[in-house]
């Protein structure tokens, strides 16, 4: 049986109270990419259900966390191969980065030629309206995918249930409050929503590329399995958002 008053003792020590502050700052940074991409799917809504999407879409990404904080058991095992394609083990993990991956890029791209073919023409267009029900089911598949990176970096840093749900709790209330006016500041201005859709793009890729080393992880041992670095993508877009605050700031003293 599970020691729950054990957990809350190591919760409120000093050591507790660091590590779920550190891991509230982890999962904000690791959450960038699925608010980014809850702004960009809402877009297609009509302006009175946006906010009402976004919402719904942060407080289903903090529950599809918690209940696989709980179910870590069962993410462990999607680490086995279902079935194998030659040499290679296909995994449950591994089925779920690329079918993510292959959706993110997708739609990304689909919403990458839109904003061009916007910006290109004299007059605006208005996106294609989408359904309520499609944009919530987007969000949630999306949601499960990006879930995978928050849950293992929670498991690897903490290890305690209570501390994990708190940092997850913790930074969805923070990007439910501040969702959107991160998603009018990404419409606002053009050249930032250009760059959140490449990002997207480069994340897509990743979370092939991810499940394409895991594939081949599995005719390594595990002491020499690889890992693909995802620093160099959020540090490129820190760079390019830089630059376009930068820009945005000359555009304006130039106006």
């Amino acid at each position: 049986m599970h020691n729950w008053s054990d957990e809350l003792t190591q919760l409120l020590s000093w050591h507790g109270l660091l590590s779920l502050l550190t891991l509230s700052v982890l999962e904000i940074v690791l959450g960038i990419d699925n608010i980014i991409f809850i702004s960009m799917a809402v877009n297609r809504l009509s302006k009175p259900l946006q906010g009402r999407a976004r919402t719904i879409g942060l407080v289903l990404a903090l529950l599809v966390r918690a209940i696989m904080l709980f179910s870590i058991g069962w993410i462990a095992g999607l680490k086995h191969p279902f079935f194998n394609l030659g040499p290679y083990g296909i995994t449950g993990k591994a089925l779920i980065l690329l079918g993510g991956g292959l959706f993110l890029l997708l739609k990304t791209w689909k919403e990458l030629r839109t904003a061009i073919g916007r910006q290109s023409n004299n007059t605006p267009q208005k996106p294609a309206k989408a359904s309520f029900r499609a944009v919530i089911f987007q969000i949630i598949l999306i949601d499960f995918v990006f879930s995978f990176d928050s849950i293992l970096a929670a498991v690897g840093l903490s290890g305690i249930i209570l501390i994990m749900v708190g940092a997850v709790v913790i930074s969805m209330g923070l990007m439910i409050l501040f969702s959107g006016k991160v998603a009018a500041f990404i419409n606002r201005h053009p050249g930032i929503k250009i760059i959140a859709l490449v990002f997207l793009l480069v994340v897509g890729g990743l979370l092939v590329a991810e499940g394409l080393i895991d594939c081949y992880n599995t005719t390594l041992p595990e002491t020499k399995h690889l890992h693909l670095n995802k620093n160099y993508a959020y540090a490129a877009l820190g760079f390019s958002l830089l630059v376009e605050l930068f820009n945005i700031r000359r555009r304006r003293h130039s106006a």
